[in-house]
């Protein structure tokens, strides 16, 4: 089975996410988000996959993520791309679905 993260090495969920992903036997393809941000569409297309907004995925601790509070997804999305340390993290995908690795064990589900 092949899965993509969209990971944050410096995280301790992440790495988590990416541990259970390994083993399980997956082939990975690891996506450092903050140095390879995914675009707005990119986001558009997995937080859709996963039955998720923009806001939902919204890593409301940062400071950059306040001004977006009442946002709509389209902007949320481009605050997203701008500025990729606003993104909740991980993100997985496989060919069953995307799920948000909060907590690690919901990529379980997609597996």
């Amino acid at each position: 089975m092949k899965a993509t993260i969209w990971h944050n090495p410096r995280c301790s969920k992440s790495r988590e996410t990416l541990a259970i992903l390994q083993d399980a036997g997956a082939e990975i393809a690891v996506v450092e988000y903050l140095k390879t941000p995914p675009s707005a569409a990119e986001l558009a297309r997995l937080f859709d996959r996963a039955g998720l907004t923009a806001a939902q995925v919204l890593r409301k601790a940062e400071p950059g993520a306040k001004p977006l509070a009442d946002a709509d997804d389209a902007t949320i999305l481009a605050a997203m791309a701008a500025d990729p340390i606003l993104i909740e993290r991980p993100l997985v995908e496989t060919e069953k679905g995307v799920r948000l690795g909060r907590p690690p064990e919901a990529v379980r589900e997609i597996l």
